[in-house]
């Protein structure tokens, strides 16, 4: 263990992830989502892209165990659950993927993904449809894969629950327990596939520490009377993270 620690302290870059992850955290408390987002475009500068993957599904563990009780009072287990199946059976696909394309690619496409919810939702993107089970296993499938690509785990669901026009409380509720389910479900895959670095486990464990604490404190700072104030701050917050991990930068 101790040798773990000192390699994930002589990580390149280490500064900045920590500082991400700290902020990650706040975000992920008040909102319940927002950590891939936010901590991706800025890992893929310093870390592959699987390690990237797996760092984001063991520290979630971090953030589960701050906000899970909270969240498994005020969500909506029979459909989250619908969500976590279709998702934990299209992680592999997604983990799969990353073969096929190269990491600058994966760059632009994790950018894409988190600038485009972002877009997407600033304008005023409404679902207004029926909350089906077919169009449940849809955006839990579709998290699972982009989930397994790049990380970002939470998008799809995201855009369908805060576009939707659900109360804030069960938007973060349900988005924190699917995000749990998902990350376990990147963790067993990766473990599977022996694509876990020791290193990258140090590391995990090392912004787990910031960011269990700052999930706390997000969670404090949660008021449902502001949840306009909450989600434009979210935004802004995922918008700049996008534009610094841009590969035109490189």
């Amino acid at each position: 263990m101790p040798d773990l620690i000192s390699q994930a302290l002589a990580t390149d870059g280490l500064g900045w992830l920590v500082l991400t992850m700290t902020v990650a955290g706040i975000v992920r408390g008040f909102t319940g989502f927002g950590t891939g987002m936010i901590f991706a475009p800025i890992g893929f500068l310093f870390l592959e892209v699987t390690d990237v993957v797996l760092l984001l599904a063991i520290t979630g563990f971090a953030s589960t165990a701050a906000l899970l009780p909270k969240a498994v009072r005020d969500g909506d287990i029979k459909e989250v659950s619908k969500l976590g199946i279709a998702a934990i059976i299209t992680v592999p696909f997604g983990i799969w993927l990353i073969s096929l394309f190269t990491p600058d690619a994966i760059r632009w496409l994790a950018c894409f993904i988190a600038g485009g919810l972002v877009v997407a939702l600033l304008l005023g993107w409404r679902y207004r449809g029926p909350i089906t089970t077919p169009r449940l296993f849809g955006i839990g499938g579709a998290g699972g894969i982009f989930g397994g690509l790049t990380g970002l785990t939470g998008p799809a669901v995201i855009l369908f629950y805060l576009a939707n026009g659900s109360r804030a409380a069960v938007v973060r509720a349900n988005t924190i327990l699917f995000l749990a389910t998902l990350d376990v479900a990147l963790a067993a895959n990766l473990f599977a596939k022996d694509l876990i670095r020791a290193e990258i486990v140090g590391l995990a464990l090392v912004l787990s520490v910031p960011y269990f604490l700052t999930s706390l404190i997000g969670q404090r700072l949660f008021r449902p009377d502001y949840e306009q104030i909450y989600r434009l701050a979210a935004y802004g917050i995922i918008a700049a993270s996008v534009v610094i991990g841009l590969p035109l930068w490189d």
